[in-house]
């Protein structure tokens, strides 16, 4: 299998940092960079998150850079209450000890894919910001990249209103002019990532994992509890699998569509509006996910990582 080579675009985040971890671990994926957005906590702490994690799990080549801290024109809101005001819940990671790359985020992924073109995939787990400054500084982001994943959207109900997803729902100007790009869209929505929960099962098969479970995890896994879901399955991990998708698409059964992105609704912004009839797709929307495949892959490259800093 070709290896795959990977820029991702984060705000971590409890499931960034897991998917960061799922990103770094699989062999037949190569992490290039991580660029940082403000989302759901500051951008100060994610940046710092994503520099601590590089460091904690071992990948000190690869460079971080940092983006924006708020949308292109709303005001700026997070999640803290989901991933705590650090981001990544009760963990506690040791200082990192090496720099920001001296490029900013919009710099560092123009560059990339331009030395790099159609040879690196970009993936966005946070608010597009990052990727529509990067767009309009450059077009050809959109013609350079292998392929463009996001973690955002749905196409039935959001999870920060009614409407919308908080990816989408935090910057949807940034995310109306990424869709619109001269590219496919892969987007990873709530419809499927609500089917990747952390079960009780699912849980006893992360603790299994020896210190790696347990220490981090676990808690990055399980530290989200929806106490108004009476019917709360586990938390998800919603960034996962957008580079999941990335590594193995065929846990995934997926659909095209056009996708639009609504800005100017009173109730509705940043809703991602759906249309899987359209005969001028511009996305591709996975809608059905092979759980029981994902967790024994997800979970057997997490068990990879663990092995390896138990050696």
């Amino acid at each position: 299998m070709t290896v795959k080579r990977l820029l991702l675009d984060c705000d971590p985040g409890l499931d960034d940092a897991l998917a960061i971890l799922l990103a770094h671990g699989d062999p037949d994926l190569e992490l290039v960079a991580v660029t940082t957005v403000g989302g759901n906590v500051v951008l100060e702490n994610t940046t710092r998150n994503a520099l601590e994690l590089r460091e904690y799990l071992g990948f000190p080549d690869v460079p971080v850079a940092s983006g924006a801290a708020g949308p292109l024109v709303r005001e700026t809101k997070n999640a803290a209450e989901v991933h705590g005001v650090g981001g990544i819940g009760d963990v506690i990671l040791p200082k990192a000890a090496l720099p920001l790359d001296a490029r900013g985020a919009v710099e560092l992924i123009v560059e990339t894919l331009r030395d790099a073109p159609g040879e690196i995939h970009l993936v966005a787990t946070g608010p597009m910001t990052n990727i529509a400054l990067a767009l309009r500084a450059e077009p050809r982001v959109a013609e350079w990249a292998a392929s463009f994943t996001i973690m955002g959207g749905s196409f039935t109900r959001g999870n920060t209103t009614p409407a919308a997803e908080f990816n989408i729902y935090a910057d949807p100007e940034a995310a109306a002019e990424v869709f619109a790009a001269d590219w496919q869209v892969v987007m990873v929505g709530l419809d499927l990532t609500l089917q990747a929960l952390v079960t009780d099962t699912v849980k006893g098969r992360m603790l299994a994992l020896g210190p790696l479970g347990r220490d981090l995890v676990v808690p990055l896994a399980t530290f989200w509890n929806d106490p108004q879901d009476p019917d709360w399955g586990g938390q998800a991990v919603h960034d996962v699998c957008a580079v999941a998708y990335l590594a193995r698409p065929d846990l995934f059964t997926s659909v095209p569509a056009r996708v639009e992105v609504e800005t100017a609704g009173e109730w509705t912004a940043g809703m991602t509006v759906t249309d899987f009839r359209s005969s001028i797709p511009n996305a591709l929307v996975p809608v059905r996910l092979d759980v029981p495949g994902f967790w024994d892959y997800v979970l057997g490259v997490y068990a990879r990582v663990a092995a390896s800093r138990e050696s």
